[in-house]
């Protein structure tokens, strides 16, 4: 599947908002589109080049990265506890070569926050990718649900 199709994919969500920035597209749940931006956090995004980081060297390679933020239980199921020491550069040390296409990865960045990543998912990843895409879809909603409970007590 290519980014196009991914982010159809993604958009077609329930209350599902995006923003793009420079090629790259962020989704978050926001059902009434009225989350204050401190509020604003995506559950995905879809990274088609260079401008945040090079780690999977993109630009240059043509690719795309989706990043899915997931559960800490799901997390830990796929990838095992996530790396915490980082390099000079603030990367995180997963020992793991981020260019790497169609196979699920630490988050070079927010592994430990319990993000995932797959440069270019393909055959191999495309039914864990939407099950992953699915559940993070799930989390935000919940998540929103209860700050929405929260503010109104």
């Amino acid at each position: 599947m290519n980014a196009d199709e991914l982010k159809r994919h993604i958009v077609a969500f329930d209350g599902v908002t995006t923003v793009d920035n420079l090629g790259d597209t962020f989704f978050t749940y926001d059902p009434d589109r009225d989350l204050p931006q401190d509020r604003w956090l995506p559950f995905a995004t879809v990274v088609t080049g260079d401008n945040y980081d090079t780690v999977s060297d993109l630009t240059r390679r043509g690719a795309y990265r989706l990043n899915i933020g997931v559960t800490k239980a799901t997390y830990v199921r796929l990838l095992g506890a996530p790396p915490l020491d980082r390099d000079e550069q603030g990367l995180l040390k997963a020992g793991t070569d981020w260019t790497t296409t169609d196979v699920v990865r630490p988050h070079p960045f927010y592994a430990n926050q319990y993000w995932l990543c797959v440069v270019n998912p393909g055959t191999r990843t495309a039914a864990l990718v939407r099950e992953l895409l699915d559940e993070a879809y799930a989390f935000a909603v919940r998540k929103h649900t209860n700050q929405r409970a929260r503010k109104d007590s």
